[in-house]
């Protein structure tokens, strides 16, 4: 087992890292619209999105993985009105591999973002 750390991406805010290799499977803790430093950005739930592809593209890259590699993503929402949007910026992601994803609404994400994804991927 070994722990994915990059700077590129917000550090963890709890007991838990930003990804784990095992068996050359990166599985990515779920990433929430904030920056390298820590801040939430500005913006609705396309820029939230943005962001989120931002932050995984990050782990994924220090894992040595990819959207390319993903095999499985899930994304929780905060609201489903959001769901055709989100759609819109992931497709911008994963244009060619189409990973199988759940997609789930939930009541309440951490520091109260729009969305929150996390992704399993092949490591190269």
């Amino acid at each position: 087992m070994k722990v994915v750390q990059t700077s590129q991406a917000p550090a963890a805010i709890g007991p838990y890292s930003q990804g784990i290799i095992v068996n050359n499977l990166f599985y990515s803790s779920g990433q929430i619209p904030l920056t390298s430093e820590g801040i939430m950005i500005e913006g609705g739930i396309k820029e939230q999105t943005h962001q989120v592809f931002k932050n995984l593209d990050a782990v994924l890259s220090a894992a040595g993985a990819s959207f390319n590699t993903v095999v499985k993503a899930t994304v929780f929402i905060k609201n489903m009105d959001d769901f055709a949007a989100i759609n819109e910026v992931y497709g911008e992601y994963f244009s060619t591999n189409k990973p199988a994803r759940s997609c789930v609404e939930v009541a309440r994400l951490p520091k109260d973002a729009l969305v929150e994804i996390e992704v399993i991927a092949l490591v190269k």
